[in-house]
């Protein structure tokens, strides 16, 4: 199971961990952390030495009911920040988490080698013909509506069924344009209350009948730190179980703000199915 980044074939047999890298002002939890170059330096480069395989760039934030970003501001962020992590990184293998065709259009063409899109394709007819012309792996995350309707709709009759129906419909869509890389991702937090999230992750490995790789984000997510009611900064002990958890079911990428703990997840997890 490989994707194809750049030329750079990278194989998910062995679980990767993606860190994130927010350059928002409000993201939910490290909002407004890396706003001047040196401090986006330094964390890049402290989740590179720790083991990161890719670098995941925000520049709007998806939580719930997050503010409308234009998509002029969402590139006048994140085009600085690619530019300057492959000035001084430049192997690293950037993902860019954006739901505009046209902010992924700019970012592949500065150097960006992966879009992870919240919605799937959904928010932006263009988005899959930008996927298919640049020949990227493309994350389809699942949500419903937006980020400030999605907490609206919640309301299922089953939702993996209703998940796989999604992922599946999505999958026909997508290989209608000749994309060949795809990664799914369940969005916990997205369109789900807390008890729906957790139903997802022990159904989980169900995920692997769609025969693509993985994705789980949980990183110090609301599910975490509401369950064990404590908060977002005491919440990277509950990450590591969780994230431990989800390698036995199946994820091949964990993309988290922690990469030190989530790089011990994996290389235990290997140790024990050597």
């Amino acid at each position: 199971m490989t994707i194809n980044c750049k030329g750079q074939l990278i194989d998910l047999s062995s679980p990767k961990v993606m860190g994130i890298l927010n350059v928002t002002p409000n993201s939910f939890f490290d909002g407004g952390k890396y706003k001047n170059e040196k401090e986006i330096l330094s964390q890049v480069e402290k989740m590179l030495a720790e083991g990161a395989t890719f670098i995941d760039i925000g520049a709007y934030s998806s939580k719930p009911n997050a503010e409308f970003v234009s998509e002029e501001e969402e590139i006048s962020r994140i085009v600085p920040a690619i530019n300057l992590i492959l000035k001084h990184f430049p192997e690293t293998i950037l993902s860019i988490d954006t739901f505009r065709s046209e902010v992924a259009k700019t970012s592949i063409e500065n150097g960006a080698a992966i879009i992870n899109d919240i919605s799937a394709g959904h928010l932006d007819d263009k988005m899959l013909e930008v996927i298919a012309k640049y020949n990227v792996p493309y994350i389809m995350m699942h949500m419903r509506g937006t980020p400030q309707t999605m907490q609206t709709l919640t309301v299922y009759d089953d939702i993996v069924k209703e998940m796989l129906f999604y992922f599946s419909e999505r999958i026909v869509k997508v290989r209608s344009f000749g994309i060949n890389d795809l990664i799914i991702d369940p969005g916990f937090g997205f369109a789900k209350k807390l008890d729906q999230n957790y139903e997802v992750f022990q159904k989980m490995e169900l995920f692997n009948m769609l025969e693509l790789p993985l994705l789980v984000g949980i990183s110090r997510k609301s599910m975490i730190y509401k369950t064990l009611d404590t908060s977002i900064e005491e919440a990277l002990n509950g990450t590591t179980i969780l994230n431990t958890l989800a390698l036995t079911k199946g994820a091949k990428i964990l993309r988290v703000h922690d990469v030190k703990e989530a790089m011990e997840c994996v290389t235990l997890f290997n140790k024990i199915n050597s």
